[in-house]
C-alpha cells in the first residue's frame, strides 16, 4: 500500500460534528482495534446468527436504589447456532493477563453438546485488529466440527509467509515474523491458565515442557510493552489458527479513526 503520512490532527474541521477523520492504514497487525474491539466482533457474530447473552452478577440490598446496586461481574456471551462454539467478552470481569495485557475476548469450542467443557480456547487482548478476530470467528463458524483438527501446523506458517513474513532462522518450522520484526507468530509451550482439553496441560511437571500451542504478539520496538497478544490452546485446530494468521498478515489496509500511540509513526495512512 502506497500512501503519504499525514500530520496528526485530533479533529478534522471539515468532518461532520467534529468527528475524527478516518484513514486507511497498514500494516494491519500494527493498526490496533480502533477502540471498538467489542463492537466490531459483536457485529460479526450477530451477522453469523450467534445468540448473545448478558450475565450480570452483583449485590443487591433490600430497599436499595437501582443506581446504588454493586455490579461485581458482567460478561457478554455469544453462542453459535449449533451451540458448539462460544465467545465471551471478559474485559469487564478483570480477567487474567497475557503479555501484561488483560484478556478482552475468549473464544472456545467443544466436541459435542453433551459436554459443557471446551476442547480448546483462544485468548485475545485489546488492540488485536477487529478484522483479524472477525475472520477467525467466520472460519470457526464455518466448521461443522470446530474441535476436530483438519491440518498440520505448516498451514499456519504458509499463511503468513505467503504475505511476505519471514520464517525464523533457528526455528523455521515453528516461528515467523513480519518484515519489520515487530509482530511474531510462534508454536511453543502455552502460558499458564490457558484452558485446553489436552491432558498434558494438567499433568506436566514443573521441569517438563507442556503441550505446544500457537502464540502471537506485537512488540512495536524491542523492549517496549506489547501492543497486543494472542494465545491459542494446544488443541486449537491449525486450520483455524491459519485463518487468523492469514488475516493478521494481510497486506490489505484497514479503516481507522483511532491509531495506537505506540505504532502511530510506523503506520502508512491514506485519507478514507
Amino acid at each position: 500500500m502506497e500512501a503519504p503520512l499525514y500530520p496528526d490532527s485530533p479533529l478534522d474541521p471539515s468532518a461532520p460534528n467534529g468527528a475524527q477523520p478516518a484513514f486507511w492504514v497498514g500494516p494491519r497487525h500494527l493498526a490496533g482495534d480502533d477502540g471498538r474491539l467489542y463492537d466490531a466482533v459483536a457485529d460479526t457474530l450477530s451477522g453469523l446468527g450467534w445468540m448473545s447473552l448478558t450475565i450480570v452478577r452483583g449485590r443487591h440490598e433490600r430497599d436499595e436504589a437501582a443506581e446504588d446496586r454493586q455490579v461485581l461481574r458482567s460478561t457478554v456471551l455469544h453462542i453459535s447456532p449449533d451451540s458448539l462454539s462460544w465467545a465471551q467478552w471478559v474485559l469487564a470481569d478483570e480477567p487474567f493477563h497475557l503479555g501484561d495485557l488483560p484478556i478482552a475476548w475468549q473464544v472456545s469450542a467443544r466436541a459435542d453438546t453433551s459436554s459443557p467443557l471446551a476442547v480448546w480456547s483462544a485468548y485475545f487482548t485489546p488492540d488485536v485488529p477487529g478484522e483479524v478476530l472477525g475472520d477467525f470467528l467466520v472460519a470457526l463458524d464455518a466448521r461443522d466440527q470446530p474441535a476436530v483438527p483438519l491440518a498440520g501446523p505448516e498451514l499456519v506458517l504458509d499463511a503468513v509467509t505467503a504475505h511476505g513474513w519471514l520464517r525464523d532462522i533457528d526455528q523455521p518450522q515453528a516461528e515467523a515474523t513480519d518484515p519489520m520484526f515487530t509482530t511474531h507468530l510462534s508454536l511453543g509451550e502455552v502460558p499458564p491458565l490457558i484452558q485446553d482439553a489436552d491432558p498434558r496441560a494438567l499433568t506436566t511437571e514443573a521441569d517438563e515442557a507442556g503441550p505446544a500451542g500457537w502464540q502471537a504478539w506485537s512488540e512495536p520496538a524491542l523492549g517496549t510493552p506489547y501492543l497486543w497478544a494472542v494465545s491459542f490452546g494446544a488443541s486449537a485446530p491449525h486450520d483455524l489458527v491459519a485463518a487468523f494468521a492469514a488475516s493478521l498478515s494481510s497486506t490489505a489496509p484497514v479503516l481507522r479513526r483511532v491509531l495506537p500511540e505506540a505504532t502511530r509513526e510506523q503506520l502508512l495512512r491514506a485519507p478514507a
